[in-house]
């Protein structure tokens, strides 16, 4: 009796490998109607940022014109923009690079 022959295995495609899904931002845009101190406010009553994390969120808008204030699955992100919208902010969503 002889030995069972060796099986040759295929080498993984790249596109069978999963990939972790790629993170979202919400990104708050500048307007000129919400008060620094209303949108400082927002982000603290909402994410639950300190005050110093906030206002540096918050300057970020101001002289930026925008800032990342939230990373997380898509339909987390489509949550935060959501909520900022119904504060009266404008955001919108994006896939981090």
């Amino acid at each position: 009796m002889s030995a069972p022959s060796p099986v040759e295995l295929d080498e993984p495609v790249a596109d069978d490998v999963a990939i972790p899904a790629t993170p979202w931002i919400t990104i708050v845009w500048n307007d000129p109607v919400n008060l620094m101190s209303y949108v400082t406010y927002v982000f603290q009553k909402y994410f639950g940022y300190e005050k110093k994390k906030a206002e540096k969120l918050m300057m970020e808008v101001h002289n930026d014109g925008r800032s990342a204030v939230s990373s997380g699955t898509r339909e987390e992100m489509e949550r935060d923009v959501q909520a900022m919208h119904e504060y009266g902010l404008w955001a919108t969503l994006e896939r981090q690079e």
